[in-house]
């Protein structure tokens, strides 16, 4: 995974398939759980691009649950973008297109948290 700083208070994270796609969330989850715990008020709003993931399993719905409980204790903000068709099944079958933020591309998402 890529973990680009795009700014001082914004990570896009390039995600892939399985494997890494499990080992890129759970490092991204302990940056953010670190920098909380170290009482950092620099944790960052985050971007998933998902571009490059084709299916999640149940282990992956947990990790993008466990991400955004993490954000939202930070008070920081998660968007998801550039979700495929088989992807996007994924999350209507499970109810959560209502939970996470959804945008077209990174860009979107970069104007959505810089707008609010």
């Amino acid at each position: 995974m890529a973990l680009n700083d795009w700014s001082d208070s914004i990570v896009i994270a390039e995600l892939g398939d399985e494997p890494a796609f499990s080992e890129d969330m759970d490092a991204l989850i302990r940056r953010i759980t670190n920098s909380h715990a170290q009482g950092n008020a620099d944790v960052p709003d985050v971007i998933l691009n998902m571009q490059g993931v084709t299916y999640l399993n149940s282990s992956n719905l947990a990790q993008l649950l466990k991400l955004r409980k993490q954000l939202n204790a930070c008070q920081r903000r998660l968007r998801i973008c550039a979700v495929n068709d088989s992807v996007w099944s994924v999350m209507l079958t499970t109810g959560l297109d209502g939970v996470f933020n959804f945008t077209e591309d990174v860009s979107t998402s970069l104007a959505s948290l810089q707008i609010q």
